[in-house]
This record gives structure tokens, sequence and C-alpha cells, in this order.
């Protein structure tokens, strides 16, 4: 079938699904068109996967497609006004859930209320964002699962990297991968890293990725002297997960974080606040504290920085979670069986 792809900005998690999708559906024998800003081009890669790349105000042209498949409600609404009337059938994946009460939060769920109703199958990356769609009136909704990439094999010489993250051999390293942006919370890292620099044995946390916080991030470290050093962009993350001895998320929201599945991928022993579909991906794998407590994740990190057996007990139990999860092509062939659903009912509109 011809599919049109349809996404804005993003240097992150949707674009990595979308990059993930891309060859699968291709391989699967399946014509496939990008409509995307030149920024997430460039960021994933997807001319020189091969794939012909259009600007999103060519849009009108993803009439054409058998189905177009928008990520996000910006990229949905914008697909949706493009293609309405006569158009292909719409599924739009929702990513990410609108949190806040500002004007901007008001404008987002008035955006996200309009691209539930209008798409044919809302596919939702955690239970609680299919449960929102449903509740704004999507005609259609189920969980719509997004895979962590398969991890490069480690290359890298581990204690020289420690070293130049500021752990030494016998410190204990805590590894946060995230968008330095106010979701994912970043001072709590910050409030725990402070609470927990004079005890034994050395705890030193390191933070990659980047974003709008990082000024305001590395003032705190550099005034308080905290043991935390901002890592910016990278893309050794599979080295990364190897040097650590445990990972940290403090978001206040996430659907199927690719950093936690990563971790457990990995064995990497995880510590993550219990928010939108954290749960449900980790089980018992990993250890959850409520959103902002910074007591228990301190607690939470201390124990498990004194106990090497413990830790080794949640790589087993973490690498055991992950193996059930569904890979790459089974995402490619969950998000097809959703075009064939929607095409199906289409026709059946038809007649």
């Amino acid at each position: 079938m011809k599919i049109a792809q349809v996404l804005t900005a993003s240097t992150g998690g949707i674009g990595r699904h979308v990059a993930s999708l891309l060859p699968r559906l291709r391989d699967r024998g399946h014509e496939v068109s990008v409509f995307c800003p030149d920024v997430t081009t460039a960021a994933q890669g997807f001319a020189e996967l091969g794939f012909e790349v259009l600007p999103l105000r060519a849009l009108p042209r993803a009439r054409a497609a058998e189905v177009v498949h928008a990520h996000g409600y910006k990229a949905g609404a914008l697909a949706a006004a493009a293609t309405w009337g006569a158009r292909p059938p719409l599924v739009v994946t929702w990513h990410n859930a609108i949190l806040g009460t500002g004007r901007s939060a008001l404008a987002g769920r008035l955006l996200q209320r309009g691209v539930a109703r209008a798409a044919d199958l809302t596919l939702g990356a955690s239970s609680d964002l299919v449960a929102e769609a449903l509740r704004l009136g999507a005609q259609r909704a189920r969980l719509g699962p997004v895979a962590a990439p398969v991890l490069e094999p480690t290359t890298a010489d581990l204690g020289r990297l420690r070293l130049a993250l500021g752990s030494g051999p016998d410190d204990v390293l805590v590894l946060t991968v995230s968008r330095l942006a106010p979701q994912k919370n970043l001072a709590m890292v910050l409030d725990v890293a402070a609470r927990v620099r004079d005890v034994a044995p050395r705890l030193t946390f390191a933070v990659v990725g980047d974003g709008p916080e990082r000024p305001g991030l590395q003032q705190r470290i550099d005034a308080d002297g905290l043991p935390v050093v901002l890592a910016g962009r990278r893309d050794d993350i599979a080295d990364l997960l190897a040097a650590a001895d445990l990972a940290l998320i403090t978001s206040t929201w996430e659907a199927r974080a690719l950093v936690a599945q990563e971790a457990l991928l990995a064995g990497l022993p995880l510590v993550s606040t219990r928010v939108g579909g954290l749960e449900e991906l980790v089980g018992d794998a990993a250890v959850l504290v409520e959103p902002g407590d910074v007591d228990a994740a301190v607690g939470a990190v201390r124990r498990l920085a004194d106990d090497p057996s413990e830790r080794r007990r949640l790589s087993r139990a973490g690498r055991v979670r992950a193996a059930g999860w569904p890979d790459e092509d089974d995402v490619a062939d969950d998000v097809l069986a959703a075009y064939r659903e929607t095409l199906a009912r289409q026709s059946e509109r038809q007649w």
C-alpha cells in the first residue's frame, strides 16, 4: 500500500520511532513517503535511508496515499486539515500527554480533542493515553507500543568513559538520559545528588541530553558543587549504559520511555518515577517511586549503591522483563495490522 508518515519537529523519541518503522514498512513491500520539517529529516536521516521526504507544506499530496499515519497532536491536526474531505484513513499515534494548566496547555488540550475526533484510529503509546483518547471522543483507540532500537555492541573503554563522566572505578555512576526540559523534572536528579554526595560509596551522576533547561541546571551544579556532569547530546548510548551502575528517571510523565527500555535491555538497574506507562512497562523489574518524592528516590539509590547483589538481581529481572516486550519488527507488524484494519472498516462503510 501507499503510506504517508507525518511528523513535526523531532530530534528524539518520536523521530526515532518513525525511523525504525520506515525501512520495515518498505521491506514488507509498501511504498512510504515522509512529510516533516528539515530539522527532523536531518536528525533522523530519513533521506539517507532512501525515502521520499517532503515538507509539511506539501501535505495535500498525502491525499494520494492509501493511509496517512501522523505522530503527535500537531502532526495529526495538520494531516487532518490538509487531507480533509475525501481523504485516506488517518491513523494518529499519541506519544505524549498534555501537562500543565497554562494557556499553552489549554490550547494543547483543545488540539488533542480535535485530533481524537478526526482520526479513524488512535494508537496510544501507553494505556493512559488510550483512555484519554476515548474520553475525548476518539472513534477507535488502542495501545500502539513503541520499541527501543536494538543496542549496538559496546566498543568503548568503559573505565576511561567513566572517568570522563566524573566517576572513578570505585564510585557508583548514576545515569540519566533525557531531554533537558520541564517534563523531565531534572532538578530532582540534582536534589538526589545533593543529598547523597557525602555518603560511601561515592555516587556520581551523569545527565545525557540537551535542551532549554541546561543553563539553569549547570548554574546550580556549579553553585552547589554537585557531583553531576551534564554530558550533552551523545550517540554512544550502549556504551553509557554499560559504563553506568544505575539508571535514574525523574520525569513527571512518560509513555514507554526509550531509555527505560534501553536500561532493562542492557541489564542496567533502574530507579524511576511511577508515571504514565512506566509501571505497565517495567513491572517489578525496576524500583518505582512517586513523582517528586526525593526522599524515596534517595532511599532507592542509596540502597542499590550499597547492595551490588540487589543490583545484579534487578539486572537479571530487567533482562527477563525486556525479553517479553515487542521488538521493532513486532511494532512494524502491529502498525501494518492497524492500517489494514482501518482500511477494512472504511471499505465496509462505503458498501
